[in-house]
């Protein structure tokens, strides 16, 4: 907590700004240390003119940062069985394939991805887990911040735009027994 100067200290500051020169002569500041005048308060309306239709002035637009990956995938509806999903999440339901993408680059993994999970839908598989790892921890210095876990951020993305997305009824966040944050339990659609 910051604390107030005592007057001396004030005194002592102004004898040593004396002996200084300005870089802008023409703005003057107090920097607090002046008694402020009595309550000078601009007079404001209470209520502002508005017409309809008008936005409102003044207003900070709200902050455009997207939610974390697995508060995406959470917030999306529920479109399987409600007892299998609950299962699903307790970590019950064994996955009958698994696809492990570590130590790959975006341009292996993603290829990878769709020849498997199109091959275990062929096969007529309902549950697969595909392991993305939660990345490393790297802060390169530069202006833009880079997320953690590139896989990471980029399978649901790719489970969810065609030609996966009409075979992949629902994407999870495994279970702790399965990989927990670093994998996904894929959930596909019956084969026709």
């Amino acid at each position: 907590m910051r604390r107030r100067l005592k007057p001396e200290e004030v005194e002592l500051w102004r004898r040593v700004a004396k002996t200084t020169e300005r870089l802008n002569p023409e703005r003057r500041e107090d920097h607090g240390l002046l008694a402020k005048p009595a309550a000078q308060k601009a007079a404001r309306p209470l209520l502002q003119e508005f017409e309809i239709g008008q936005k409102k002035a003044g207003t900070k637009p709200d902050h455009d940062v997207s939610p974390d990956i697995a508060e995406r995938i959470a917030r999306q509806p529920v479109k399987m069985d409600q007892k299998t999903y609950g299962k699903l999440k307790r970590g019950k339901v064994v996955p009958e394939a698994r696809l492990d993408l570590h130590g790959m680059t975006m341009d292996q993994a993603h290829p990878a991805l769709m020849g498997f999970i199109l091959n275990a839908h062929a096969q007529g598989k309902r549950l697969v887990l595909v392991i993305t790892g939660k990345g490393k921890t790297r802060d390169e210095g530069g202006p833009i911040p880079v997320r953690r876990g590139v896989l990471r951020h980029n399978v649901p993305q790719w489970l969810s735009s065609p030609p996966l997305a009409q075979v992949v009824l629902q994407i999870t966040e495994a279970h702790i027994t399965h990989g927990g944050g670093g994998a996904y339990y894929v959930y596909l659609r019956r084969k026709r």
